[in-house]
C-alpha cells in the first residue's frame, strides 16, 4: 500500500521529443501528449503551426518557424504553452485577420514565449482575453516595407490581467506595445524605438511601467484614459512629439524618469490627483504641455533643465507646484539670500516673456540675454501684465537628479 501511494503522490515528468533538421515539426507537436517537451535541434519549419495542448517548445541554435507570408506562424489555443529560443517570422500582412508572428487565442493562459525573434511579422505577438501571460526578452522587429498606418504592433494586449512583459527589444511597428483594457500588468525593462507609439494604452488599470527605455519614435510612453498606474525609472528620448503623454489618467504616480529632447517631455492632459516627483526633465523643446483642467496634481522634486519652453499653459487660474520639496528651473532667475537652497520669490513659468515667446518662436534665441531677463523682472512689478500660470513658491537652487549632467550635456537647447 505505501509503495502504491509513493508512486500516486510522485511528480509526473512528461517525455522529451527531438526534432532534428529535415523532421515534421507539426507532426512531432500533434504526436506530443500534455506536458511534454519538444526540443527542436535547429532547421527551418513551416509556419502556421497549432499548439492546442500544454506543452514546452525548446529551440535550440534558433530553428526557424516561418509562415511563407500568410496567416500565423504560431497559434498557440491551450493554456501551459512554453515556447522558447525561436525564430518566428513571415506572417501575412492581413490587418482585418490580427496576422501574427506568434497568436496567442482567447482562454489560452498562462502563455510564456521567451527568448525568441520574432521578425517581419504583422504583429509580433498578439495576446487576447489570456492571462498571466510572460513575455520575456524576445527581439520583435515589425515590417518596415509598410507605412505605420499598415503595420501591426509590436506587442498587443487585449482584455488580459496579470501579464508580464520584461525585457524585449521592439522596433519597426505601428505601436511597440499596444495595451487596451487590461489591468495588473508588469512592464519592465523593454527598449522600444522606431515605431509610432513607444506605448499605446488605454483602459488599463493598477499596473507598472518601470525602466523602460523609448527612443527615437513619433511619441514615447502614451498613456491614457488609465488609473494607479506606477510609472517609474524609465527613459525617454529623441521622440517627434511626447516623451511621456498622461492624458485622462487618475490617482497615479510618475517618478524618477527622464524624458530628454523630445518634442514636448511630458504632456499633461486632462490628468488630476497625480504624484509627479523626482522626474529629470531635460532638453525638450517644451518641457510640459499643460492643458484641460490638469489640476490637483502634486508636482514636486523634479529638474526642468535646458528646455527651449519649460512649460505651456492655457488656463483660468493658477496652478501651483512645488508645495513640498520644491523644482528646480534652470531659467529661474531669482537669489536665495539665507542660503537654504530656496529661490526668495516664485518661480512662474507663464510670465510676460514665455507668452511672448509664443508668439515670436525666434525670441527663444535670446532666452537668458539680459535684455529679457530685465524684461522678466520688470513685468513682475506690474500685476495687470501677469496671466495665470504655473508657479512654485519653492524653486530649487539646484538640480538633483544624479544623472543630469550627462542628459544635460547630450540634449539641453
Amino acid at each position: 500500500m505505501a509503495c502504491l501511494l509513493m508512486a500516486a503522490c510522485a511528480p509526473v515528468w512528461g517525455a522529451v521529443i527531438s526534432v532534428g533538421p529535415g523532421m515534421a515539426l507539426a507532426d512531432a507537436v500533434a504526436a506530443a501528449a500534455p506536458g511534454d517537451t519538444v526540443r527542436v535541434l535547429g532547421g527551418r519549419h513551416p509556419g502556421h503551426l497549432l499548439i492546442n495542448k500544454p506543452l514546452t517548445l525548446e529551440g535550440v541554435g534558433k530553428p526557424v518557424i516561418s509562415a511563407g507570408g500568410s496567416g500565423d506562424a504560431v497559434r498557440i489555443t491551450a493554456s501551459g504553452v512554453t515556447l522558447t529560443g525561436f525564430v518566428v517570422r513571415d506572417s501575412g500582412a492581413d490587418l482585418t485577420a490580427q496576422n501574427a508572428g506568434i497568436y496567442v487565442a482567447p482562454g489560452a493562459h498562462r502563455v510564456t514565449v521567451a527568448d525568441c525573434d520574432i521578425i517581419y511579422n504583422l504583429f509580433g505577438i498578439w495576446l487576447e482575453r489570456s492571462d498571466d501571460a510572460r513575455l520575456l526578452r524576445n527581439l520583435v522587429v515589425g515590417r518596415p516595407d509598410l507605412q505605420s498606418a499598415a503595420r501591426g504592433n509590436g506587442i498587443q494586449v487585449y482584455n488580459t490581467r496579470g501579464v508580464q512583459v520584461i525585457g524585449n527589444r521592439i522596433s519597426h511597428a505601428r505601436d511597440g506595445i499596444y495595451v487596451d483594457v487590461s489591468r495588473d500588468a508588469l512592464f519592465r525593462g523593454n527598449e522600444i524605438h522606431h515605431v509610432r507609439y513607444g506605448t499605446h494604452y488605454m483602459n488599463t488599470n493598477h499596473s507598472t511601467w518601470e525602466g523602460n527605455k523609448v527612443h527615437d519614435n513619433r511619441g514615447g510612453l502614451a498613456l491614457m484614459e488609465v488609473r494607479n498606474l506606477v510609472v517609474r525609472r524609465n527613459q525617454a528620448w529623441r521622440n517627434a512629439d511626447h516623451g511621456i503623454m498622461l492624458r485622462t489618467i487618475q490617482d497615479s504616480v510618475i517618478e524618477d524618469n527622464v524624458v530628454a529632447g523630445n518634442g514636448r517631455g511630458l504632456f499633461i492632459y486632462d490628468a488630476e490627483y497625480n504624484v509627479v516627483r523626482r522626474n529629470l526633465v531635460v532638453g525638450n523643446q517644451t518641457g510640459v504641455h499643460l492643458s484641460a483642467g490638469s489640476s490637483n496634481n502634486a508636482v514636486d522634486g523634479n529638474d526642468f533643465i535646458g528646455n527651449q519652453e519649460q512649460v505651456r499653459f492655457v488656463a483660468a487660474r493658477d496652478t501651483e507646484w512645488g508645495r513640498s520639496a520644491g523644482n528646480y528651473w534652470s531659467n529661474y532667475s531669482g537669489w536665495d539670500q539665507d542660503g537654504d537652497g530656496v529661490g526668495d520669490f516664485p518661480y512662474e513659468a507663464n510670465d510676460l516673456v514665455d507668452r511672448l515667446a509664443w508668439q515670436y518662436p525666434l525670441m527663444q534665441l535670446l532666452s537668458a540675454s539680459p535684455a529679457l531677463r530685465t524684461l522678466r523682472y520688470a513685468a513682475r512689478q506690474f500685476p495687470v501684465l501677469r496671466a495665470p500660470s504655473v508657479v512654485d513658491r519653492r524653486p530649487r537652487m539646484q538640480p538633483q537628479h544624479p544623472d543630469w549632467r550627462d542628459w544635460n550635456a547630450k540634449f539641453s537647447r
